[in-house]
């Protein structure tokens, strides 16, 4: 495997956890029985307690999720080629 496949696999790995954490960040807020801040940046939309709350849970839960699946697909990338990959082997 080389840096192509890495790039491919841990950007696209990466991106997807964090549109599934997005998501799930959106439907954890609907059940609290809030709407979803449309432009949390707008302050006729909501109250700023209410989007700055709405922005750490989501960048919290995005980040976490983006690290999670990143170590998990360089763990199969390892187990796959017997290496990680030159760019997380060179950040020893």
């Amino acid at each position: 495997m080389g840096p192509l496949v890495w790039k491919v696999l841990g950007t696209g790995v990466a991106a997807a956890a964090g549109i599934v954490a997005s998501k799930g960040v959106e439907a954890l807020w609907r059940t609290s029985g809030r709407d979803v801040p449309k432009d949390p940046r707008n302050p006729a939309s909501t109250s700023g307690g209410e989007a700055v709350a709405f922005a750490a849970l989501t960048a919290v839960a995005v980040a976490a999720a983006q690290v999670l699946a990143s170590r998990k697909a360089a763990r199969y990338y390892q187990e796959s080629a017997g290496h990680l990959p030159k760019a997380l082997d060179a950040a020893k």
